[in-house]
């Protein structure tokens, strides 16, 4: 895991974007938790390392992360925005119970991309698809 946190943290640096201890701790959070984290959930899990740091300063540096590439901000019709730093292409399963959110990968996607642009003539700039149900926990 350690590999990708250097790979952000280097991609951050050829931006000019100075890497404070802050910004390592939340980028690293999001890396290595996988799990969708809110911004509060961010905030929690750093403050005891931080006290300084408030939620707006994760807000904040979660914006930038999201403009340099590095984070995506998933919005599910809830109140609160979930960011994710996998920005391979993936899809969302989410379960409609506790909210959890699984990732998975379904290649033969693509080919409803083509399809699309072949009957509406727009070109398709990227394809989100989620899933709904109920997680094992909650089964």
């Amino acid at each position: 895991m350690g590999t990708s946190v250097q790979h952000a943290l280097e991609q951050l640096k050829t931006t000019g974007v100075r890497i404070t201890p802050q910004r390592h701790a939340i980028l690293t959070y999001l890396v290595e938790s996988m799990g969708h984290p809110t911004a509060d959930d961010i905030y929690r899990a750093l403050e005891p390392n931080f006290p300084s740091m408030s939620v707006a300063t994760v807000y904040n540096n979660l914006k930038m992360f999201i403009e340099a590439g590095m984070v995506r901000e998933l919005t599910y019709g809830d109140n609160s925005s979930r960011f994710d730093a996998n920005v391979s292409d993936h899809h969302h399963v989410i379960c409609q119970s506790c909210g959890k959110i699984e990732d998975f990968s379904y290649p033969s996607l693509e080919d409803v991309g083509v399809q699309a642009e072949k009957s509406t003539g727009f070109e398709v700039k990227g394809l989100r698809m989620e899933l709904y149900g109920l997680c094992k926990s909650c089964q």
